[in-house]
């Protein structure tokens, strides 16, 4: 007997109903407004920030899966939000800023790595993929590492198992384990004091697919030849050094 799901797209007022929403810098509640009913022909970023509406478009995995990273690190996005929207009154819309750009592409393909294994850093350092991520389950089990997942395109492309993933990463040197909140407002510190994310080269990449357990190839000898997504590191690539919670105010 076959089993039929049906699906049922929450709409962005069922979106809301999920969240205590924050209130962003004007004053006003973030909310999510179905796209196609805002005849404003504002820019996305200003209207969040002048009015808190979030343009979402309907049955959207993408702006679906943005809904939720606005829920679960609201800071973050709304820090993202007021830098986008400082950039744009600076340099006006048809340009892009470095800082613009690196905010861009943690936002859609985004990651935070807390690591506290200097074998790990190193080899992330030269892109030793294999070392990195032979080691990852030891140092998971002792509480040396924690990823959270940011950029919404990473989730809607993860609906393609064939797709071997690479994120763009800030890392957190810290020995202690981290809630999602104490992250996110960590993050959100760093962002709107400009101490990261000032370029996009400065963001780590990541082959998600390296993760043990994410590819069914993982074992294999020759899989970290075999896979794409685990390129050499480029000559002369300096990478910054990891971010420290003495570094933010978010935690002092």
């Amino acid at each position: 007997q076959s089993l039929c799901l049906e699906l049922h797209w929450p709409e962005p007022s069922d979106l809301d109903a999920l969240w205590q929403a924050p209130v962003n810098a004007a004053g006003f509640r973030l909310q999510f407004k179905d796209q196609s009913a805002l005849l404003d022909r504002k820019h996305y970023e200003v209207r969040i920030a002048e009015s808190g509406i979030i343009a979402t478009r309907r049955h959207n995995w993408h702006d679906l899966f943005n809904a939720f990273v606005w829920q679960n690190t609201p800071k973050i996005k709304c820090a993202l939000n007021r830098q986008q929207v400082a950039e744009i009154a600076s340099v006006g819309t048809r340009q892009r800023t470095r800082f613009q750009s690196a905010m861009t592409h943690f936002d859609e393909a985004g990651a935070v790595l807390r690591l506290h294994d200097g074998l790990m850093q190193a080899a992330w350092d030269e892109h030793d993929w294999p070392t990195f991520f032979r080691h990852w389950p030891r140092a998971a089990e002792r509480g040396a590492i924690q990823l959270w997942l940011f950029g919404h395109s990473i989730y809607e492309h993860a609906l393609n198992p064939d797709i071997a993933l690479v994120a763009k990463a800030v890392v957190i040197r810290e020995g202690n384990a981290m809630t999602t909140e104490a992250m996110d407002a960590c993050i959100a510190d760093w962002i709107d004091r400009h101490v990261c994310m000032q370029d996009p080269q400065a963001l780590r990449p990541i082959p998600l697919s390296g993760i043990p357990g994410w590819h069914p190839w993982h074992e294999q000898d020759d899989f970290f030849e075999r896979v794409p997504c685990f390129r050499p590191k480029r000559p002369g690539k300096v990478y910054p050094s990891p971010m420290q919670l003495a570094d933010s105010l978010a935690v002092r």
